[in-house]
């Protein structure tokens, strides 16, 4: 995995000897990728975070027309070639790709087309395909996306952890705080060279555990009455807080719980595609397809132990097998023919219709094909589910009155709550003698 043919008259990179930095689609799944490298001898480390200057370089070197997920992720690798000390040679920064019309699949060679035009093309821009034989790290490939993979589910189970605690805690930042020290101790394990994988599970699910109990520590006073809104959308806006205006943390100040639509279910949904797309090319019975299957087996074992410790904690919180979200989808957006978060989106909120939430907010980068279809969708989709209500909210890295749109719709799902027919499961945290809606 150690080179690219991104240099100059198609030359070819090392990344021996370079620092990766990794974007923050969420601030754990960076971790986890970060630490999964550093477990295979990669120098990585997380992106910066996004602020005013990330804004400002970002939009610096774009047109005006890519969403701001592009300019977020520019900004923030632009800022790292201002820290003291930087070094063209020595630096790399990780940007996967993807196939499909969204506008993901064109970051990398835009990105290194910028580097070109500033007179940093000596800065490896790592983008890692099959295609090119991951450069000499093939034996450590299986290793790196196991560790990567699990360090994604684990930030996932502590995010939900953290949605589901924090507006109910009695101290202010109690809960972020448990947060960041469960982060760093799976930090700690993934980040370890040449551990047995079953040692590794084992040392994560040992981690998490401590973490669970930290979590119960926290002094909260729970209730049934907080609304409980589901958040779903484009997968970088909706995990990164700079991008969406801190939505959740403002949902959360206008009364709300919330439920994140978590990273992995992007894994089990390209998983499926995977089998999809071997089954319409005549390979339902073929090697690659038990390839296939064992793999997402293998994953979801690990996903299954992760979470184990959280079982209890977690009750009502449960994420639905890929198939039901699919299923969900179908009459609105069938998976056959509309493909990636649309789908995911349009059926989550079905999902969580049928939790017992009390609203879903979509959230999306500014002309972002996913969000328009959904908005178009969506008040089918409402009128269908008793008049749920259902909000996209775009984002563009402009200031505007979010507040206010927040607290209209809080008022719209408090509304609801009191006429659902759905009901909510709780964890026994949650005390019964608070219960608004049965």
């Amino acid at each position: 995995m150690g080179n690219n043919g991104a240099g100059n008259g198609g030359s070819r990179k090392s990344i021996t000897g370079r620092t990766l930095y990794v974007p923050q689609m969420s601030y754990g799944g960076a971790m986890a990728f970060a630490a999964a490298f550093r477990s295979v001898g990669v120098n990585a480390r997380i992106s910066p975070d996004g602020d005013a200057r990330t804004l400002e370089l970002g939009r610096r070197h774009t047109s005006g027309e890519e969403c701001l997920p592009a300019q977020v992720t520019l900004g923030n690798f632009l800022k790292v070639t201002e820290q003291p000390g930087f070094e063209a040679s020595k630096t790399a920064f990780f940007m996967p790709t993807a196939d499909g019309p969204c506008r993901f699949g064109q970051y990398t060679q835009y990105i290194r087309k910028v580097l070109r035009e500033i007179g940093l093309d000596d800065v490896l821009v790592f983008s890692p395909t099959s295609s090119d034989g991951y450069d000499g790290m093939g034996e450590n490939v299986n290793e790196l996306m196991r560790n990567a993979l699990r360090g994604l589910i684990c930030a996932d189970v502590l995010r939900k952890m953290t949605h589901k605690t924090r507006p109910y805690e009695l101290v202010k930042g109690d809960t972020d705080k448990v947060h960041n020290d469960a982060l760093e101790r799976v930090e700690k394990v993934l980040e370890v060279e040449g551990m047995a994988t079953g040692e590794r599970l084992k040392r994560l699910v040992e981690a998490m555990t401590v973490s669970r109990d930290q979590y119960r520590k926290i002094p909260a006073r729970y209730s049934r009455n907080r609304p409980l809104i589901g958040v779903v959308g484009e997968i970088f806006c909706r995990m990164t807080p700079f991008t969406n205006d801190f939505l959740i943390r403002k949902l959360e100040e206008f009364g709300a719980e919330c439920t994140l639509a978590h990273i992995v279910e992007w894994v089990w949904y390209t998983n499926a595609e995977q089998q999809k797309r071997l089954r319409q090319s005549g390979q339902r019975f073929t090697v690659k397809m038990l390839g296939a299957k064992i793999k997402n087996w293998i994953q979801q074992k690990d996903e299954h132990a992760l979470y184990a410790p959280y079982h209890d904690d977690l009750k009502g919180y449960e994420e639905p097998a890929i198939h039901r979200i699919l299923e969900y989808s179908q009459p609105y957006l069938p998976h056959q023919g509309a493909l990636g978060e649309m789908t995911l989106s349009v059926g989550k909120a079905v999902f969580h219709y049928h939790q017992g939430c009390d609203g879903v907010v979509d959230i999306s980068p500014f002309t972002c094909m996913n969000g328009i279809v959904t908005e178009a969708v969506y008040p089918v989709v409402s009128h269908q589910l008793d008049s749920m209500p259902i909000r996209n909210f775009f984002f563009d890295g402009s200031q505007y009155d979010v507040d206010r749109d927040v607290g209209i719709f809080m008022e719209l799902a408090r509304s609801y709550q009191q006429r659902k027919r759905t009901g909510r499961v709780f964890p026994g945290c949650f005390p019964a003698e608070t219960a608004a809606v049965v």
